[in-house]
């Protein structure tokens, strides 16, 4: 059974239907790829699975690990192990890296019903996550995103992906707007987290461009158009979606609807 399966998913934001009857399903191991035009519908996918209170789903589920969570807060879902690194994430003046990082931790083991992470060993498991992903130590000590660059931002998302340890990791556009450095930084972070002994990690890549599907491979590869899955292949769509673009996808699509 796969950790998430997605099952004729419509969304509706404000009086716009954005998705209109998506399925897809992402098994623990597996590394997906979510591409497509501009204005497709990724995004929405992204933040409808992690309950974006301003997304309505008027038809379909979403099951986790066989659970239906349609209608799961947000908080709720984070507990269950979905993980979000956004395209744009917040800066929070006043609240540093460390603090954050404690106490998405310790709701983390609230909701299992275990005591707060001592000092000691908050300590140790943030910095195993650095030398893992290769953020620096000084990054702890400044506000969350505050003062950040588009690259350390991304970074700091990975950081916390391998603080802590999701089963499913969606990543909406994290290669938007990074240098060539820091989008290999990120990508050598998603595969030392997913690649880690003992990792069921499943990955959701959400990207219009190619680049990162060259440092994170994908097992399987879907393209949105319209607000429906279209296409679906393994690492080999990539390389077509790079030779030809969207458009020989897109034209058969309109070319049916007629």
């Amino acid at each position: 059974m796969p950790d998430l399966e997605i099952r004729n998913l419509h969304v509706r934001a404000g009086d716009k239907d954005i998705l209109r009857g998506v399925d897809l399903a992402v098994g623990g191991g597996e590394i997906h790829a979510l591409m497509g035009p501009n204005g497709s519908g990724k995004s929405t996918l992204a933040n409808v699975i992690m309950g974006h209170p301003s997304l309505e789903v008027t038809e379909g589920e979403i099951l986790w690990g066989g659970e239906n969570i349609t209608e799961a807060d947000t908080d709720e879902r984070a507990r269950m192990g979905l993980f979000m690194a956004f395209q744009y994430p917040v800066a929070v003046p006043g609240v540093t890296v460390t603090k954050y990082l404690r106490t998405v931790l310790n709701a983390h083991r609230a909701s299992r019903g275990e005591e707060p992470i001592s000092l000691r060993d908050f300590r140790q498991t943030v910095q195993s996550a650095m030398e893992l992903t290769k953020v620096p130590e000084e990054f702890t000590r400044r506000y969350l995103n505050d003062g950040f660059s588009g690259g350390e931002k991304k970074k700091l998302e990975i950081l916390q992906l391998a603080v802590q340890q999701p089963s499913l990791a969606i990543l909406d556009e994290t290669d938007s707007g990074l240098d060539i450095d820091a989008l290999r930084t990120v990508a050598e972070g998603v595969n030392t987290v997913a690649g880690q002994q003992g990792s069921d990690l499943g990955v959701l890549i959400i990207t219009h461009y190619q680049r990162i599907l060259h440092l994170v491979q994908p097992s399987h590869v879907h393209v949105l158009y319209k607000g429906r899955i279209v296409k679906q292949g393994g690492p080999e769509l990539v390389g077509e979606l790079e030779a030809k673009g969207y458009g020989w996808i897109t034209d058969e699509v309109d070319a049916a609807a007629v």
